[in-house]
């Protein structure tokens, strides 16, 4: 028992390590958003979903604030931080175990050093996106089958979780579905397959229901709550055209590899292109479940790409954090080749310029680091004032409705204050009130930093409305009212 716990101290000390130097994480507006309606379901309310740019629903990040709706908003919001902060430990550790299984401790390390300098992993991962859960649940069923071939119901178990938290993972357990049921058949030339044998009806029952569970669920919690199986489909859609996001077919020839090079950035990509083929070449037995997973989490992304989903770096996460294990391996594999061995030598060569492109572009990776630290410590401190400002009793829940600068503040205020999103009003969507409450930012520091998105429609004059008159300000946010 004790040995099954112990991947819980790296995890831990990466996440420690991690507040160490970035003390600033708090729950982005998609996880509030999932926090608030979970709430609503712990008390028996439909999640109010009607508020305009509502995130898409992700049935296991409700089902986690319905079981922390008991302790409260900020209580919440606490332990889903602590929460992202071991997720990114979690990633950081199986990153390494799988450069590890697959090749040796040394790539392992390495691997794990590199996804967890991307500045994508660190700024989507501090503000609590539930992308990285995801990243995690579908690295550890890697992990599972690296250590078990064919491990079957616990690998199809963790990825029906990820597909409640992201749709890719369907992807996976439906391809990993058909690696258990099939096998190659020796008796016939090519890629002939037959139905693998000693598997009984109550197995493959098992393996088809475990494959199954994500989107059946998922449907069944979009009727349920939005009564329509296919609300996030539609719902995320629309969310896309309103803000303008790049999607579809064309845009992922465009704009998907700058997406994953993003994330990677040109030193990763290059590293991980040559891993992948010195790997593919020279330790074929060891590189397949990397590049075959490499490969589904590429083809999951263009999949949700063409389907009408945002081509943004956050979804090709997954796939980079495989591609860092191959990186790795570009920079250290000649290592596992035989002294003599002619490619030991050429491969020291290849390393050679993949370590000098991370070298040279290093001065521009601090920068992007040092940007993801000033704007976590930035956004938390307006948040955190904002917070105050709800907590101080300036705002009468009878004094409706409240109209906020953009859509950021709408799912924030509605946890803090115990309203539903739709009481709380984006002044860019609507016309002013002539009552309620008009929350101003208080310099110009907050209206660039307190963005939702670059498209997200913003106020575009920060005039008060006649008769308002200020009840409350403090160093991020003025508060005027026409109460009565």
């Amino acid at each position: 028992m004790l040995r099954k716990l112990r991947p819980l101290v790296p995890i831990g000390g990466i996440a420690l390590l991690l507040w160490l130097i970035f003390p600033f994480g708090f729950p982005n507006y998609d996880t509030v958003y999932m926090l608030l309606w979970g709430d609503e379901l712990a008390h028996g309310i439909s999640p109010d979903m009607g508020a305009p740019l509502a995130p898409t629903p992700h049935p296991l990040a409700e089902i986690w604030g319905l079981i922390l709706s008991p302790f409260g908003a900020v209580a919440a919001s606490d332990v889903t931080t602590i929460v992202a902060y071991l997720a990114l430990g979690a990633i950081g550790y199986l990153v390494y175990r799988l450069g590890q299984l697959w090749f040796d401790r040394a790539i392992g390390l390495v691997a794990a050093f590199i996804v967890l300098t991307r500045a994508p992993f660190l700024s989507n991962g501090l503000r609590a996106y539930v992308d990285l859960p995801y990243i995690a649940l579908a690295l550890a069923a890697l992990v599972v089958e690296t250590r078990r071939p064919r491990a079957g119901w616990p690998v199809l178990a963790l990825l029906a979780l990820a597909g409640m938290l992201r749709p890719e993972a369907w992807l996976f357990s439906f391809a990993y579905l058909a690696y258990l049921l099939v096998e190659r058949d020796p008796n016939r030339e090519g890629l002939a397959l037959r139905p693998r044998g000693q598997l009984e009806e109550r197995q493959v029952a098992v393996f088809v229901l475990l494959a199954a569970a994500g989107p059946l669920l998922w449907a069944l919690f979009d009727l349920i709550s939005a009564g329509d199986a296919l609300y996030s489909l539609t719902g995320t859609r629309s969310t896309v055209e309103t803000l303008e996001r790049q999607t579809g077919p064309v845009d992922l020839v465009l704009y998907g590899p700058r997406r994953l090079g993003e994330v990677m950035q040109l030193p990763g990509l290059l590293g991980a292109a040559a891993g992948m083929i010195l790997g593919f070449a020279f330790l074929r037995r060891r590189s397949l479940l990397g590049i075959a997973a490499a490969v589904i989490a590429g083809a999951a992304f263009a999949i949700v790409a063409c389907a009408g989903l945002a081509i943004i770096p956050r979804y090709t996460m997954l796939a980079s954090a495989l591609l860092c294990v191959f990186c790795a391996l570009a920079l250290l594999g000649w290592r596992l080749l035989a002294d003599d061995d002619p490619w030991r030598r050429r491969w020291q060569v290849i390393a050679a310029v993949v370590a000098l492109a991370f070298l040279v572009q290093a001065p521009q990776q601090f920068d992007y680091l040092k940007t993801v630290h000033s704007d976590l410590d930035e956004q938390s401190s307006i948040e955190s004032d904002l917070h105050d400002l709800a907590d101080s009793g300036a705002f009468d829940k009878d004094c409706l409705p409240v109209s906020v600068p953009n859509h950021r503040a709408v799912p924030r205020l509605a946890a803090w204050l115990d309203l539903r999103p739709s009481q709380i009003i984006s002044s860019s969507e609507q016309r002013q009130p002539l009552h309620g409450y008009f929350l101003d930012p208080a310099n110009e520091n907050v209206v660039r930093h307190f963005v939702l998105d670059p498209n997200d429609p913003r106020r575009l004059t920060t005039k008060v409305p006649p008769s308002f008159r200020r009840v409350s300000r403090n160093e991020s946010w003025i508060l005027y009212a026409r109460c009565g």
